[in-house]
């Protein structure tokens, strides 16, 4: 007979579960921050919001979580596996090319904005110790959430993603000498002096360190090539997760962070060939793990506090955001980054980040800071990361005003043809668009290319080719461009939104012009039927009848048959996308009697 379940052992897994698995989602369709969502989660549903009032209300019980300390456990295993996958990007040949950013720009932050707000902290009261990890804790910034914000947003190329990225990953470097250093100031405030504590915290970190390198050498190749050699996914995440979790073990027992110990684990295997691999096995768990650390933040944000003392933690934040907002201008300007570039850097980077959380959490065990002091900061923080994505929307639309149009290049400045000629016109001139291209020649067929790059442009006319500088989308150049007398209207660019602009500016123009455009995948196949393509072709559908077709001939079905079925497949979904009433593909006529 099976033995009684206790469904309050469950509780807990099933609340994050459910935070990860339906609440994150759904907010993500109102196009809200993941991690806003996880720490909004956990003030609602911690200790300080509805599982404060589960004594009262027996029902809340089983939804809410009392005590936040019942998930530090897998939190601090977020923390371990953030620092792990961080240890696995952080290659040398990355650190060398971006060499002047993150050890020039990124190091020039970290240090004036841990100064600058140590100072302060020191200068309001503060103990010396408690302010210096009080200033170096507020000079990080959130990771998580900038480079999901700047991916989000495909910046993460950008200048202004590049100079992010690389005062993030200068941040993410120190947080390794900063958790050491709040755990030889704990020693010493246990009753040593500094120095004797200094030196068996050195000892012991040396041989931790000492200890995973050598082994991780000597073994992690080996290791992975025998569970490679298996073919079995399931053991490769088994020997990921075991590493990641026995490293930060080891470094634990040596009186070190379980951070440190993944990190160095993730730096060993950056240097090997499975790198890749291991970060596309971690990632689930990453971003689970991570989102039970912020849920656990925001279990620790008590709106008590908040109404208590609010004027204090609106300074705070205020305060923390305009240093290193400025701090970051200033040293951007410094290495000659542009007034554009320098404000949306410095905007991404003033708030506050999940590593305060992690420092300030280990600063209070080691009774290096007060429990008061840390609920202000913290909630101070808190209200910076939430604010986060809307200063990034601030970010973007302020640089732009700031941005200086950059000179075009003399091949970007001649326009079109104004010979009336009947031609095709391509918009876009990137891989795709000259493949069209190049297509069209081969068959003879005249044509134009368009595309908004001016550095693009010229490269193209240097190689003889007929582009010209201009936005497609801009009914004026359009006409330029001859869009009256154009035989059809190609859109092969890979932005949905500039396609739909594109597509809606030519129709309004020429209502029988032949359109075919590139789309995104079905759902946006079937948006550009609806506002008036001919044919829209998506990434995804064609991606996988060319495997279909690859598939199908090497397994020995004949030619003919693999093409025909392949031809018939994609008329069935042009049928299944295109809606009855969009426009048919036109056949050649007189283009000249179709002037508007």
């Amino acid at each position: 007979m099976a033995g009684t379940v206790d469904p309050s052992v469950y509780k807990d897994a099933i609340v994050v579960l459910a935070t990860a698995g339906v609440i994150v989602p759904f907010a993500k369709r109102f196009k809200v921050n993941s991690v806003v969502a996880f720490m909004a989660c956990g003030a609602l549903l911690g200790p300080f919001g509805l599982g404060g009032l589960a004594s009262s209300i027996p029902l809340l019980s089983s939804i809410t979580v009392a005590k936040a300390e019942a998930l530090a456990g897998p939190a601090e295993l977020g923390v371990a596996f953030l620092l792990f996958v961080i240890g696995l990007e952080l290659s040398f040949e990355r650190l060398m090319t971006m060499r002047r950013l993150v050890f020039g720009l990124g190091l020039g932050q970290v240090a004036l904005s841990g100064g600058v707000i140590g100072g302060v902290a020191y200068w309001l009261g503060q103990p010396a110790a408690a302010a210096l990890i009080i200033g170096f804790g507020l000079a990080l910034s959130s990771t998580a959430m900038v480079v999901e914000l700047l991916s989000a947003k495909r910046r993460m190329t950008s200048s202004a993603g590049r100079a992010s990225f690389a005062i993030l990953l200068c941040q993410d470097i120190a947080v390794i000498p900063l958790l050491f250093l709040v755990s030889v100031l704990g020693a010493q405030a246990g009753g040593g002096s500094l120095l004797a504590g200094l030196a068996q915290a050195l000892v012991q970190a040396f041989g931790a360190i000492a200890a995973i390198v050598v082994i991780g050498r000597l073994a992690l190749r080996p290791l992975f090539r025998l569970v490679a050699s298996t073919d079995s996914s399931e053991s490769f995440m088994a020997a990921t997760l075991l590493i990641a979790l026995g490293t930060g073990l080891i470094a634990a027992a040596a009186g070190l962070s379980m951070g440190l110990g993944a990190f160095i684990a993730g730096l060993l295997l950056a240097e090997t060939e499975y790198r890749r691999a291991i970060e596309v096995t971690i990632e689930p768990f990453k971003s689970l793990l991570i989102g039970v650390f912020f849920l656990t933040v925001g279990m620790g944000v008590n709106p008590a506090d908040l109404a208590a003392r609010p004027f204090a933690i609106l300074g705070i934040a205020i305060g923390l955001f305009a240093v290193k907002s400025l701090l970051v201008f200033g040293l951007a300007r410094r290495f000659r980054l542009s007034r554009a570039t320098a404000l949306e850097t410095a905007i991404m980077i003033g708030p506050g980040g999940e590593f305060a959380f992690v420092l300030f959490g280990g600063a209070v065990s080691a009774k290096l800071l007060s429990q008061n002091a840390e609920s202000l900061v913290l909630a101070a923080v808190s209200l910076t990361m939430v604010v986060l994505p809307l200063l990034a929307r601030l970010a973007r639309a302020w640089s732009q005003r700031l941005a200086v149009p950059a000179t075009l290049p003399d091949e970007a400045k001649v326009l079109p043809p104004d010979d009336h000629s009947a031609r095709a016109i391509v918009v876009g001139c990137g891989r795709v668009g000259r493949l069209v291209g190049a297509m069209l020649d081969e068959h003879g067929k005249p044509y134009i290319a368009i595309d908004f790059d001016p550095a693009l442009v010229a490269t193209q006319r240097r190689a003889g080719r007929p582009v010209f500088y201009g936005d497609a989308a801009n009914l004026d150049f359009l006409r330029l461009s001859g869009l009256d007398e154009a035989t059809a209207l190609i859109v092969t660019i890979d932005n949905p939104r500039a396609v739909d602009a594109t597509v809606l500016a030519a129709r309004t123009l020429r209502p029988d012009l032949v359109i075919v455009a590139r789309a995104r995948d079905a759902s946006h196949a079937r948006h550009l039927y609806q506002i008036g393509v001919n044919d829209a072709v998506p990434e995804t559908i064609e991606a996988s009848l060319q495997l279909s077709e690859a598939a199908l001939v090497g397994l020995g079905v004949p030619m003919g048959l693999v093409i025909a079925s392949i031809h018939e497949r994609r008329d069935q979904f042009r049928t299944e996308l295109k809606p009855a009433d969009a426009p048919a593909q036109a056949l050649p006529r007189d283009v000249r009697s179709r002037r508007l």
